[in-house]
């Protein structure tokens, strides 16, 4: 699989540099049952820009750590753009740091879970929240990270 990850860094909050973030990416495309090029834009932005977005697509106030936007392009296009993921620094630095985990495990965890969401995995349903947990917790587990999801680590949901 060829696989092309846009960076944007909007930001002044240190974030995780771009070849672990291409190599999270991959860890969780690695799976997929399509082996075509896959295109991804990561946008790495300040809780203002999250607050704005989280409103606008979700109807919630505030920042929120993730949110996933899955291209949805007609099949006949046969365009390589699989979606964007958005992650809020100053959120995910916080949750780590409240969690006591590093900021480095805590990136890789919402980076894999934005990329899954843009597979179409999802959390809104006990059952399906259960998959996608445990399959992020083997993707991490592969990167030599933590299973995000121990029991004394409360639940992050986003979209």
């Amino acid at each position: 699989m060829n696989l092309h990850v846009a960076i944007q860094s909007a930001c002044r909050e240190p974030v995780p540099d771009e070849d672990s973030i291409h190599r999270w990416i991959a860890a969780a495309l690695r799976n997929r049952s399509s082996k075509e090029s896959v295109e991804i834009t990561v946008r790495l932005i300040n809780n203002n820009e999250m607050a704005n977005l989280n409103h606008q697509y979700r109807g919630k106030p505030g920042a929120t750590n993730v949110l996933s936007f899955p291209a949805d392009l007609p099949a006949e296009l046969n365009l390589p753009l699989l979606g964007d993921i958005v992650i809020c620094a100053p959120v995910v630095i916080a949750e780590a740091a409240r969690q006591g985990k590093s900021a480095n495990a805590h990136w890789a965890h919402m980076t894999v879970h934005g990329t899954l969401h843009l597979l179409g995995y999802d959390h809104i349903e006990e059952h399906d929240a259960a998959t996608m947990e445990a399959l992020e917790s083997t993707i991490l587990n592969e990167l030599d990270f933590d299973c995000p999801y121990k029991t004394n680590v409360p639940r992050e949901h986003s979209i």
